[in-house]
């Protein structure tokens, strides 16, 4: 099975050139479509979503990951072999999802040697279609990454700073997703629950409750979500647009 998870959008051949490209290498492919809908060169936002897919996906899973506003420049193509894989460009897209894969190696694709494989030239300002797309396909198919790639240093590729700070008793916690509800997603996990969420910034204090329902419509609260990171909700309503806030804003909060 193949994931997709990109920031292309609906609109235009983008995605459909993507998916028969890696048809056309691999005919029996299994492909997700995750999302093609996160927000225009979001790094983090992606790693996010990435995250929530590898959590739940089998053993030998291929995760393609093309959020690349780098594509044409020296940020290399790299694929992240575990007990799943990861096709992403090095940009700190792995960053969440590696949280849940035991890594063994990790490749820099070889654009020459995925030509090879492919037989079309690749265009500098496409990579999921020339490169990451074909290598997803590839590896599904049994063809290992050294293949098509050079061996690289795990702890040479790039990664987000995501690690929540603590200042005293408050935390300085960081929007690492914004769903279609508008609910706020920290990047707070494995916390003790708290019975209050104070937000500093905006002077306001939040139930901490399990679920939305459990205040009146419009009002705000804080709760795990299903995510496992803390969560500030309004009931039927946005807690972003309440807030006014976007995903790498930080945003101190205390947990009482």
């Amino acid at each position: 099975m193949i994931t997709l998870t990109t920031d292309f959008g609906l609109k235009g051949p983008y995605v459909g050139e993507m998916k028969v490209a890696m048809l056309r290498i691999n005919p029996n492919a299994k492909i997700v479509d995750v999302t093609h809908s996160v927000t225009r060169h979001s790094i983090l936002e992606g790693s996010f979503v990435m995250e929530q897919v590898v959590k739940y996906s089998p053993k030998g899973t291929v995760h393609v990951g093309v959020i690349d506003p780098g594509v044409g420049t020296e940020r290399r193509a790299i694929v992240i072999e575990g007990d799943q894989y990861l096709v992403v460009p090095d940009n700190g897209l792995a960053t969440l999802p590696l949280k849940h894969i035991k890594v063994k190696s990790v490749y820099e694709i070889i654009p020459d040697k995925i030509r090879k494989f492919t037989g079309w030239e690749i265009s500098s300002t496409f990579h999921g279609r020339d490169i990451f797309g074909p290598a997803g396909a590839l590896i599904e198919k049994g063809i290992h990454p050294e293949e098509f790639g050079r061996e690289i240093p795990v702890d040479s590729i790039v990664k987000l700073n995501v690690e929540p700070r603590k200042e005293g008793d408050v935390w300085i916690l960081k929007v690492i997703y914004i769903d279609d509800f508008g609910n706020v997603i920290l990047n707070l996990e494995n916390y003790e629950k708290p019975r209050t969420v104070e937000l500093l910034d905006f002077n306001l204090r939040l139930p901490y409750l399990e679920t939305y329902g459990l205040v009146e419509k419009g009002e705000m609260l804080a709760l795990p979500g299903s995510h496992d990171y803390l969560e500030i909700a309004v009931n039927m309503g946005s807690a972003a647009e309440r807030l006014n806030v976007k995903v790498g804003d930080e945003l101190r909060v205390r947990l009482l």
